[in-house]
């Protein structure tokens, strides 16, 4: 009886001190890598590590980030900059790696296509390799591209996808499948703490007007009072998520069990018509803009929805920002970009 009186006393004290383990890992000052760092998302990230405490390596080879970006994060005595492109390998120590550097939109990964494909793989093996010598948990910013045109709607994280592996959205779509297979090849033989999300439309300030994605170019189409154009016949839809619940998602997803390593599917399940989209832009911007129509681009998916049941149970996430309320927010953060205050950009274009 005694025995199993110390067993038991033994397994509690066990519980207890991974308990409090996890506790003091989360009280700890982290010191974490965001690669990317200086773009839409990863200053997104950056900011919300930097306010819960933790030191932050941004590390962007200012491609497609901005420096603009990052700027008011520059007051923080434990952020560093530094400008590096991730397809060549570097030395630095960290408890955590973001991994979110890859141009998103089609007019930048295309621009370069060998250099997006090699940003994804080779990029990924390095960060990789850093996060297996120094015991460090890696996150995976992935995309719903993996899964293609789909056949199956809305998309789970076990569908295979239908990719076109040789079209001009491949190596963005395929460089993404590959990274998450060596993602999870590491995990496999090396144990190595791995985390993958796959991003779906997103959107917020801090998007690049030439950001060449559908709602960053709808709001500045208006605010100019340019025709927005819409590629196809606009019944294609889309699933559009506020950057700040994106951002949440990866947070809940990183401190998660070692357990819980993806993929999983972030996004907003809310499913719209890009028509309707741009009527809402034209909307709220007060604009006087035409929509006129251009032919589909190859490969362009007609539909695509996450579906968000995984994020759900294990992260208990989901999205909190209706559209609306975050194109109010973004169209906010067009019209100060564009240098002109809202009335002189509604007056430009009656």
């Amino acid at each position: 009886m005694g025995e199993v009186n110390s067993l038991v006393c033994s397994l509690s004290e066990r519980a207890s001190a991974r308990m409090l383990y996890a506790v003091h890992r989360d009280i700890l000052q982290r010191k974490i890598i965001v690669t990317g760092g200086a773009g839409f998302l990863g200053s997104h990230l950056c900011e919300r590590l930097l306010r819960s405490g933790h030191r932050v390596v941004c590390i962007d080879n200012f491609s497609t980030g901005n420096m603009q970006n990052i700027l008011h994060l520059l007051s923080f005595d434990t952020f560093r900059v530094i400008s590096h492109d991730i397809v060549t390998p570097f030395d630095l120590e960290a408890d955590e790696i973001y991994n979110l550097a890859c141009p998103a939109s089609p007019p930048h990964y295309q621009a370069d296509p060998v250099h997006t494909t090699l940003t994804s793989v080779l990029g990924a093996h390095g960060l990789l390799t850093l996060a297996r010598k120094y015991n460090a948990r890696i996150f995976q910013a992935s995309t719903s591209e993996v899964y293609g045109d789909p056949y199956v709607h809305p998309q789970v994280e076990t569908y295979w996808g239908n990719v076109n592996p040789f079209g001009p959205r491949s190596c963005y779509d395929e460089g993404k499948r590959c990274a998450e297979t060596l993602f999870f090849d590491f995990h496999k033989a090396y144990g190595t703490e791995i985390k993958i999300v796959r991003i779906f439309n997103t959107y917020g300030p801090r998007m690049r007007p030439d950001d060449g994605r559908v709602v960053s170019n709808f709001i500045v189409q208006a605010l100019k009072g340019e025709d927005i154009t819409i590629y196809g016949d606009g019944t294609q839809t889309r699933s559009f998520c506020y950057v700040d619940d994106l951002i949440d998602g990866f947070v809940r997803m990183m401190a998660a069990d070692t357990s819980v390593t993806g993929p999983v599917n972030l996004g907003n399940p809310a499913e719209f018509m890009i028509g309707d989209l741009a009527k809402t832009v034209i909307e709220l911007t007060g604009s006087r803009s035409r929509i006129v129509h251009h032919p589909l681009p190859i490969d362009d998916p007609r539909q695509r929805r996450p579906d968000i049941a995984l994020a759900k149970h294990e992260l208990d996430w989901q999205p909190q920002v209706q559209l609306t309320e975050g194109l109010r927010k973004t169209i906010a953060y067009f019209e100060s970009r564009l240098s002109l205050s809202a009335p002189e950009l509604r007056e430009m274009v009656k």
